[in-house]
């Protein structure tokens, strides 16, 4: 019986991509626990759901002329922001509407660009993300990112905490909130790089929220909560690179699945915990 279960077990890391996979799902934890952190702290998981949709255009692009995805997604999100800011000037759209259009138009533009027959097959993968065909090479690049992410997080770490969760508070510290949430949607950036050639565009976001957002729930303090979000999105990515080996599913859609479904397993048990220790009413 134990041999079985280690067979189960050890079976599908016998294979080198299934081993570089393990090894970019757990730097994809470690990078998307700990800034998703933050994320929901400063409440910006908005942005981290349209950011990647503004870099998608310009990631395709680098795809096809061979140009670093670093590049393709810096001129994404110039484009965007320009285009917010045109949109902006319009007195009859509000900026959020000017927001959402052009995100939503990025992102169509990408996927154009992607599902286009005249693509090549490779670039259909920034969508939809292929963990199973990342080389060494690639790895080494998600480990150098991750490596940025973390030392930026901990230089910045005093201005997150002062902003986080009282703004009023942090200004008359000296530090500027607008500037504190500018370098953070620029790390969201630099996530997303991690993120997209291993589960694509569409499931950036589910990574980098949802496992912070469920240990939010149970967290008691920032470490704590750090901690048990980092926990969370390597075990969710362990478990769905299980699923698509045995049941033979898309990687990318079962790490993405198996977070979500995670999620509302914790959210409904804090709401019972919740419901639990609620005082009875006096009668």
């Amino acid at each position: 019986m134990s041999g079985v279960l280690s067979n189960v077990v050890l079976d599908p890391f016998a294979q080198g991509i299934m081993q570089r996979a393990l090894v970019e799902i757990v730097l994809l934890g470690i990078a998307g626990g700990l800034l998703g952190c933050w994320i929901v702290f400063h409440r910006l998981s908005y942005s981290a759901e349209a950011l990647p949709h503004a870099m998608f255009p310009g990631l395709v692009g680098a795809a096809l002329i061979g140009a670093p995805l670093v590049l393709g997604g810096a001129v994404g999100l110039l484009v965007a922001a320009l285009a917010i800011s045109a949109a902006a000037r319009i007195p009859t759209i509000d900026r959020d509407t000017s927001i959402s259009v052009v995100f939503t138009s990025m992102f169509g533009l990408g996927v154009l660009l992607a599902l286009s027959p005249d693509s090549p097959p490779g670039v259909q993968e920034l969508l939809f993300g292929d963990v199973l065909g990342l080389t060494a090479g690639d790895v080494a690049t998600a480990a150098g990112l991750t490596a940025v992410v973390l030392i930026a997080l901990r230089v910045l770490h005093p201005r997150l905490l002062a902003t986080a969760f009282d703004r009023d508070a942090a200004r008359t510290l000296g530090v500027r909130p607008g500037l504190v949430d500018l370098l953070l949607v620029t790390l969201i950036a630099v996530a997303t790089l991690i993120c997209v050639q291993a589960l694509g565009n569409l499931f950036v976001a589910a990574t980098l929220v949802a496992p912070a957002a469920g240990a939010r729930l149970f967290g008691r303090g920032v470490p704590t909560t750090m901690a048990i979000a980092c926990g969370i999105a390597i075990a969710c990515g362990i478990a769905g690179l299980y699923l698509s080996y045995y049941a033979h599913t898309a990687t990318g859609a079962s790490i993405a699945g198996v977070t979500v479904a995670v999620y509302v397993v914790l959210a409904g048990a804090a709401r019972l915990a919740a419901l639990r220790d609620r005082p009875l009413p006096a009668r």
